[in-house]
């Protein structure tokens, strides 16, 4: 993907949360940074402070805790999301997560400081300011509603609605981590993935 495609590919997603006109677009884009990590390759790690927030605009990647040796899949990011240990990004203390990529992934992204820059543009100040509320909330609203899918769903219900936010993406993720990620065994996916494919046919 050339830079032009991921740099349209931002501001595309980026009126989610706010509408930039072309003046807008212009004073952000030298802010706005592009990177690619091979798969397996860390975004973010335990011990380290978040410094950026990206927009994953091809790839995807796994948000996972090691506790006891054992890797504990907290969620997946796909195309389209963005992606950040939030709370050391805002807070400025390091992660006690991994985001590492499940393949090639390329990234257009902003960074602590230069979000700080941006909140006092004369020009944009105001608009990102609330581009970066709306996102903060969109995290709240993500982690309740794991919260609650753990609490109100079966492992089934909570597959379905990976494959409705997944898409073909989950097709390259290995499925272990997929069954980590629901809290079953990867036998137990196996069987529920037989049962909707049953339904579907």
């Amino acid at each position: 993907m050339d830079t032009l495609t991921a740099l349209n590919k931002f501001r595309e997603h980026a009126k989610t949360f706010v509408s930039l006109d072309d003046a807008e677009w212009q004073a952000l884009l030298p802010h706005l940074e592009i990177s690619t990590l091979k798969k397996k390759e860390n975004f973010i790690e335990p011990g380290k402070i978040c410094n950026h927030i990206a927009l994953i605009v091809k790839g995807s990647v796994r948000l996972f805790h090691v506790k006891d040796g054992e890797e504990i899949t907290g969620y997946f990011c796909f195309e389209n999301e963005f992606t950040s240990s939030y709370k050391s990004f805002l807070t400025r203390k390091p992660s006690t997560s991994y985001i590492q990529t499940l393949e090639d992934t390329r990234f257009v992204s902003l960074n602590y400081n230069a979000v700080q820059q941006i909140y006092g543009d004369e020009l944009i100040g105001k608009k990102m300011e609330r581009f970066g509320r709306l996102i903060a909330e969109h995290y709240l609203i993500c982690y309740e509603d794991r919260v609650t899918s753990f609490i109100t769903q079966t492992p089934e219900e909570r597959y379905n609605k990976l494959l409705e936010t997944g898409g073909e993406v989950l097709q390259r993720i290995p499925q272990h981590y997929i069954a980590n990620f629901l809290g079953i065994t990867p036998v137990s996916l196996s069987r529920i993935r037989r049962r909707i494919m049953r339904i579907s046919a």
